[in-house]
């Protein structure tokens, strides 16, 4: 039997959860937020109303700042549950009018900090790790693409352009289509995975016949790539976009093309990568060098 989710939990135990958290999808929804915004807040928010075992309209503030507090001394560094909980809430509780509760909500200070990158060596020695053609694949596609998990579970084969060497990702965050550049290397690659595969619709498949691989199956075949390799730092799926943009920045590319690669709505978001690459002083040339010995025919 499988195991039921926070959210099924939550509608048995307080049954006009079940209304609430229907509106609170449709809302959202229509507002144009991602599903996976949708589905992380309306979990953070399910757990809590397990644990209270009433609505999370009906809380006293002492019980949210109890449960809020409880998880910001748990959790990782990341807080990234205790982030959700608190967007989730302060959106559900504008909704039906509960300033009070609403007030008591703590702000969410922007962390400074910037995310793990592999080197170049280390990528090389994660994608040649997973024991399975499929998930070598997978991730070589999330590397030399620059995909978020959800734009890598959605690719279907027909996204993938052999001839143009394109991928065409579809409505991803901010409901956006963009082509992103392949290299000839990953279509070689995703050529033999489908070979000895046969997919079907999706490009990688699930357990479920027919269906797209999960979020969590793809989580699971790094961390077990990982373990197979000595890296030591805290990577997860999404530390190959980070290591996409970090490298393309280092071997020349520039910051606007990056933009449109990864999918960024804002070049202040696709900044943060200056901080984290290292320019290769043996790289660098004087203006003299450009305007003379680099000028093409007419020097």
């Amino acid at each position: 039997m499988s195991r039921k989710s926070f959210m099924e939990q939550a509608c048995e135990l307080v049954p006009e959860f079940k209304d609430i958290s229907e509106t609170f999808l449709r809302k959202y929804t229509v507002a144009g937020k991602s599903s996976s915004c949708i589905r992380n807040y309306l979990m953070q928010i399910s757990k809590m109303v397990v644990h209270f075992e009433c609505s999370p309209l009906e809380l006293s503030i002492d019980q949210m700042e109890e449960y809020l507090f409880t998880i910001r001394q748990n959790e990782k560094p990341s807080l990234s549950s205790f982030k959700h909980l608190v967007y989730g809430l302060r959106t559900l509780f504008s909704m039906y009018g509960r300033e009070k509760l609403l007030l008591q909500l703590p702000s969410i200070a922007k962390a400074n900090t910037l995310p793990v990158v592999l080197s170049q060596q280390e990528v090389i020695r994660l994608l040649k790790a997973p024991p399975l053609l499929k998930h070598r694949v997978l991730f070589g596609v999330v590397y030399d693409c620059g995909l978020r998990i959800s734009e890598v579970i959605n690719l279907k084969i027909s996204d993938i352009d052999f001839d143009r060497k394109q991928v065409h990702i579809r409505q991803s965050k901010c409901k956006k289509d963009r082509y992103v550049p392949i290299s000839p290397i990953a279509l070689r690659g995703i050529s033999r995975y489908l070979g000895t595969t046969n997919p079907k619709e999706w490009l990688f498949n699930g357990k479920v016949r027919g269906g797209q691989i999960s979020r969590e199956g793809v989580r699971h075949a790094l961390r077990s790539a990982l373990s197979k390799t000595d890296i030591k730092k805290e990577a997860c799926v999404h530390t190959l976009r980070h290591s996409y943009a970090t490298h393309l920045i280092e071997m020349g590319l520039n910051i606007i093309t990056l933009k449109e690669q990864m999918g960024h709505s804002r070049i202040e978001t696709t900044m943060m990568y200056l901080h984290i690459a290292q320019s290769d002083p043996g790289t660098g040339f004087s203006p003299m060098q450009k305007l003379y010995c680099g000028a093409g025919p007419n020097k």
